[in-house]
């Protein structure tokens, strides 16, 4: 607590420790006040159980007391909470995409990453967007969590005021791998964010982008497909890109089992269409359609990544 991370932590944490107070002296107060009565009014100490008659006054103190208390609870945390609605029109605008179980954030320039690079004492908004279920975004040491409703606009911003790394998470469950869907916040100064910034998007080196399926194997990493198909053949939300391009698997399209070929054409129909022909033995419904986010060439370089996986190349 009070580490002054971000320019909501003193608000939250003061709010926080002003409850955390109140609730600690009336469990002391009200426990010593137990005591004492157990102790005096014993029926050793008192054979004669006592007549006692009601007290206006008491009752009006101990009714009004607790109400001044409850509403200046809620003044804290409704004076913490309006400027975390209020998104300064100077913020550094970020486009934060969740799906299971990654993240993506672009920035204005098209730069994509998988880690939230932000400048210190930076205004930064984050406008959301869910291309499955509920997710929540969450980064426990600037005191900020908002959930990410599919359908709906849904934004936050914050000012770090201290540089380093910090924990990013989903804190609401979206499935099988949600404890896996974590990443980090990096605060940096503002020289060395212009740097990064200035880069732009994510490009191959020469020698890099001279190697089959190199653009593809950095689109599946952009698009956080590496979140539920590995490349060493494990198995985790959906089946391993390696060794499948080429060999024939179980399907079941429309309620059928049926026997298909893994070939350029089931790539793509799984990439556009996923709940067309789901492979035995996989959830229906863990992948989400990329119409739309994908163009035909760029699904050609998935496809070329995929095939070096199998020792097969264009």
């Amino acid at each position: 607590m009070f580490s002054g991370y971000s320019n909501f932590s003193q608000g939250v944490d003061n709010t926080f420790a002003f409850i955390i107070g109140i609730s600690l002296f009336f469990l002391t107060g009200i426990s010593a006040v137990i005591v004492y009565f157990i102790v005096k009014y014993n029926k050793k100490r008192n054979p004669v159980a006592s007549e006692i008659e009601g007290s206006t006054k008491l009752e009006i103190i101990w009714t009004i007391i607790p109400l001044v208390l409850v509403l200046f609870m809620f003044w804290m945390g409704w004076h913490s909470y309006l400027p975390e609605r209020r998104i300064p029109s100077d913020a550094m605008k970020v486009k934060v995409a969740a799906q299971m179980w990654s993240w993506r954030f672009e920035y204005g320039n098209g730069k994509v990453s998988d880690t939230l690079y932000v400048p210190v004492d930076k205004a930064v908004a984050l406008y959301m967007v869910s291309a499955d279920v509920i997710h929540s975004l969450y980064i426990p040491a600037f005191r900020i969590k908002e959930d990410i409703v599919p359908g709906k606009d849904n934004s936050m911003w914050f000012k770090a005021l201290v540089k380093g790394s910090y924990d990013l998470f989903c804190s609401e469950y979206c499935g099988l791998r949600h404890s896996y869907m974590g990443t980090m916040v990096k605060v940096v100064d503002q020289g060395t964010f212009d740097k990064w910034y200035a880069s732009g998007p994510a490009k191959l080196d020469s020698v890099a982008a001279s190697k089959p399926g190199a653009e593809g194997k950095l689109l599946v990493e952009q698009k956080g497909c590496i979140a539920c198909h590995s490349a060493d053949g494990s198995k985790i939300v959906g089946p391993s890109y390696k060794g499948i391009f080429g060999h024939k698997t179980l399907v079941e399209t429309n309620g059928k089992e049926r026997e298909v070929t893994v070939d350029e054409a089931y790539i793509r129909k799984s990439i556009l269409e996923p709940e067309a022909d789901v492979v035995k033995g996989f959830a229906k419904g863990a992948m989400v359609s990329y119409k739309g986010q994908l163009n035909d060439e760029q699904i050609d370089k998935i496809i070329e990544y995929i095939k070096t996986l199998s020792g097969e190349e264009k």
